[in-house]
């Protein structure tokens, strides 16, 4: 029974001296997992700059399938080649480098000496167009401000398909100088050069058949100036629309009866003064040195155009030098950016403007205003391209219509007009916007030379009712080269020597055209926390919108952005507004 006892002992010191025979020291690592490999996926890859881009990595061999990433290169010193997260999104430099390769690298946790790599080739951005400024210009030379992000130098603007003069001014901002021989709507891209040579989306630039249609920048300076040739609005403008041979309204001969067929034409402006006032409404012509002036409102604030407005306090009110309790227009033209500027019931404060009500117009397109909102006017139209001037009647020519008044008008409107101002009831009372044409019949060779001026452009273009007033009181600028006596003649043609043109379409309050707002998908800052002084970028993405506004600070825009240099914590508004009404964005940058 003792033998098999002693024999089990034997063996089992035997194993354990076995075992301690064959263990590693403590102190000594594990060898490493055999066979770990890391592949990086995708092996090759070509990024634009500032975009990011998705790696990833598969790990085999061991259990450990973690990774650290990294980039290698030789572009700069430091080099400027990007950045790697955590889980390998890598994000491009926003400047190009050069050379412009590198290494995107996986590296195992299990075993650092082992890594998976992918090449990279960095390309040059994907350029964004987001505006050009103007939008319209006329046949002949045309300079543009083409703004958008992601411009590099070597840029190129595209006009149709046919590169123009491009210079590089930021990565937001170009200007590209070419020539349109003919009218239409062009498309204007941008495009980056190699490597990765590409284009953005385009944008349509309206190329009217008027080379005056941009020339803005022709307009002499001053008081009373001369436009020297350039004709506000379109030529598809009503304004400027040749109604020599438009349809007359069935209504027309009772409609004349009712405003009074004997009542003869009364020139509403001339030479000198009467009872201590200027005859006329007066405008100014100013440029690019006019800063721009805050204009607070008294009245009719919800359809008014907001500030600030290049309009100097010493503007000349209408009625100056003793302007009294009338409408007070002050009409302001800026050459510099072809906006005009018209106030109505206007008083200076300081060095601001306080007004009834103010419209800003796109002297460029045929801008339209929110049906039944006021402007200066009555009527809801611009006031200045109605105004018989003195500069078109000495060049022989006045190439668009008139403004006129009339005692009675109704509850109802016709295009251009946007509002009314009803004092009568009676169907035969004229809507805000009829306009009357002198009969082709009408033999003007017995009047002088000015005047043969005016009444054939009665004729051809016809004359707005724009307002309430005295009847047949037709609109001008004062000038003290008139001759009143002269333009005293111009009584001799009666309202029975008129037709009413065809009032189609004719809108009430039933029948008003509505539709959309403008729609505003952004309105940012390219900062909203700045020292005092610093430069910021306000941009912005709209549709639907006949004209812009950004207040304080800016005023009318043609453009997508803009750049301001807030001195004080302020939010600033964009208005976008259209036929159908006002949309509004706000953004505040605080100045700390």
């Amino acid at each position: 029974m003792r033998k098999p006892f002693h024999l089990s002992l034997v063996l089992s010191a035997l194993f354990l001296a076995g075992c301690a025979g064959t263990s590693a020291p403590n102190n000594q690592p594990s060898p490493p997992p055999a066979g770990v490999q890391v592949s990086v996926s995708p092996p090759t890859a070509n990024i634009r700059a500032g975009d990011s881009f998705p790696f990833s990595a598969v790990v085999s061999g061991t259990t450990n399938t973690a990774v650290t990433w990294s980039i290698t290169g030789t572009a700069g010193n430091p080099p400027v080649i990007g950045t790697i997260s955590a889980n390998g999104n890598y994000t491009a430099p926003a400047t190009l480098p050069n050379p412009n390769a590198i290494t995107v690298r996986a590296t195992s946790a299990s075993d650092t000496s082992v890594s998976g790599t992918s090449s990279v080739t960095l390309l040059n951005p994907t350029p964004v167009l987001t505006g050009i400024n103007p939008s319209s210009v006329g046949t002949g030379n045309f300079t543009l401000t083409v703004t958008g992000s992601k411009f590099v130098n070597g840029v190129q603007v595209l006009f149709g398909t046919t590169p123009v003069q491009t210079t590089f001014g930021s990565v937001t901002q170009l200007t590209a100088t070419g020539s349109a021989s003919a009218p239409g709507a062009y498309a204007v891209s941008v495009s980056n050069p190699n490597p990765g040579a590409s284009a953005s989306s385009s944008v349509n630039l309206q190329v009217t058949g008027s080379p005056q249609a941009s020339s803005c920048s022709g307009m002499l300076l001053g008081q009373g100036a001369s436009l020297n040739g350039f004709v506000p609005f379109p030529a598809d403008s009503l304004w400027n629309k040749d109604i020599s041979n438009d349809p007359v309204d069935p209504n027309s001969t009772s409609i004349i009866n009712f405003i009074g067929s004997t009542i003869g034409v009364h020139a509403d402006f001339g030479a000198g003064q009467f009872q201590n006032s200027t005859i006329g409404i007066p405008y100014l012509i100013v440029g690019s040195q006019q800063p721009p002036v805050t204009v607070n409102f008294t009245a009719f604030g919800s359809e008014s155009d907001p500030g600030p407005m290049p309009i100097p306090v010493t503007a000349p009110i209408e009625g100056y030098p003793n302007p009294g309790t009338g409408d007070r227009h002050v009409l302001v033209l800026d050459n510099s950016n072809c906006f005009l500027y018209e106030l109505y019931s206007s008083t200076v404060s300081g060095n601001s403007w306080n007004a009834g009500s103010a419209a800003v117009w796109d002297l460029l397109s045929n801008e339209q205003r929110p049906y039944t909102w006021t402007s200066a006017d009555a009527a809801g139209l611009p006031i200045f391209p109605g105004l018989a001037r003195y500069d078109e009647v000495a060049a022989g020519k006045i190439n668009h219509a008139l403004r006129f008044t009339l005692q009675n008008s109704r509850a109802a409107i016709v295009p251009p007009a946007s509002h009314w101002a009803a004092n009568s009831s009676n169907a035969l009372a004229a809507p805000m916007g009829m306009r009357m044409r002198l009969k082709a019949s009408f033999n003007v060779s017995a009047y002088s030379v000015a005047n043969q001026v005016i009444l054939n452009a009665l004729k051809k273009y016809g004359m707005i009712m724009a307002d309430n007033g005295s009847n047949m009181f037709l609109s001008g600028a004062p000038d003290d080269r008139w001759d009143n006596t002269d333009l005293h003649a111009l009584a001799q043609v009666q309202a029975s020597d008129f037709e009413v043109l065809q009032m189609t379409p004719l809108y009430t309050q039933n029948t008003v055209p509505t539709g959309a707002s403008p729609q505003i998908s952004s309105f940012a800052a390219s900062s909203t926390s700045v020292s005092a002084g610093t430069p910021v970028t306000l941009s912005w993405q709209v549709t639907g919108a006949s004209y812009i506004i950004v207040s304080p600070q800016v005023g009318a825009v043609r453009s997508t952005s803009v750049v301001v240099t807030p001195a004080q914590t302020t939010t600033y508004t964009l208005y976008a507004t259209s036929a159908f009404g006002r949309t509004m964005s706000t953004v505040t940058i605080t100045v700390h």
